[in-house]
């Protein structure tokens, strides 16, 4: 295990009956660092967390967590989780289950410092089970991080969240990471590992196909991004070669591409009027696309 590495998969497979859930698998979260772990629907990830916090044992390989098997109690005290499926007692109030958890924790943070941090303070003596769906995520985002984890895991957590909420949540994690914690993201808002990831791994049917920083994992694809204004209609340029998917931003079609230099040079020539042509690298989403269904092509030929 790597000295930076807090925790570690290393060689590991599991299989649920005839599904292959990982393959092979190799992935650490190092020191200080935000990991975004994407991938499709069946990718593995939320399996690669599971095996990570012992909660699962690997079919082969081996899983480490702070350099020790994931089920000690020492390791798992430095761990913060927030999984996709949290039960938590309705009649208890938010700052009942702050206190509550952090008591599992040697140095946690106060309930009023965590309240404060994650903006739950109006909604702190509000029984759990009176919450939204949306304040339920934040309230188990609340206890996941009360226990001042040196690790935090974080499946899918603003699935349901408002867009002011996740934006707490955003500033929120950036506090923590500059803080000095660690922290494991997956989720299906790709703006979201845009916006805070240090690094970035890509799963795909269980293996994992792409590692970097989101400018590297852009760098990998080339598709290419362009933008303008333009008198073509929309269903015009969708037709021609080389266009993936175009789409409409106000006054402006965004159109993405497998060849910007062609496309480009065709509607320069076919509307004299063109204006505010840009032409950017591949976003995250659309790197993202490309990779996954590069995997899945391979996977069916």
């Amino acid at each position: 295990m790597n000295d930076e590495s807090l925790a570690e998969l290393s060689g590991v497979s599991k299989r649920f009956g005839k599904v292959l859930a990982l393959d092979g698998l190799n992935l650490d979260v190092r020191r200080g660092e935000l990991l975004a772990v994407l991938g499709p629907n069946g990718a593995g990830k939320t399996t690669a967390i599971s095996l990570m916090l012992g909660l699962q044992q690997p079919d082969a390989g081996t899983a480490s967590l702070f350099r020790q098997p994931p089920q000690r109690l020492e390791a798992r005290r430095q761990v913060g989780v927030m999984m996709q499926e949290v039960t938590l007692a309705e009649d208890l109030r938010v700052r009942e289950h702050i206190d509550l958890v952090g008591h599992y924790y040697p140095e946690p943070f106060t309930p009023k410092a965590v309240l404060e941090m994650t903006h739950m303070t109006p909604l702190a003596d509000r029984p759990y089970g009176k919450l939204s769906a949306g304040q339920k995520r934040q309230a188990q985002f609340a206890v996941a991080v009360c226990g001042r984890p040196k690790l935090l895991f974080l499946d899918e957590p603003t699935v349901g969240m408002d867009v002011q909420a996740r934006e707490v949540m955003w500033d929120t994690l950036r506090t923590l990471v500059s803080g000095g914690s660690s922290i494991v993201l997956t989720t299906h808002y790709l703006e979201e590992a845009q916006a805070l990831a240090d690094r970035v791994v890509v799963l795909a049917k269980g293996r994992l196909i792409a590692s970097g920083t989101v400018s590297e994992i852009r760098a990998l694809v080339s598709r290419k991004r362009i933008i303008c204004s333009t008198t073509l209609t929309f269903e015009e340029i969708a037709t021609w070669p080389g266009v993936e998917s175009v789409t409409r931003d106000r006054d402006l079609l965004h159109i993405t591409v497998a060849d910007a230099e062609d496309v480009a040079r065709r509607l320069l020539i076919a509307d004299p009027k063109l204006r505010e042509l840009e032409v950017h690298r591949a976003g995250l989403a659309e790197a993202f696309t490309e990779l996954t269904q590069e995997t899945t092509q391979e996977a069916t030929s």
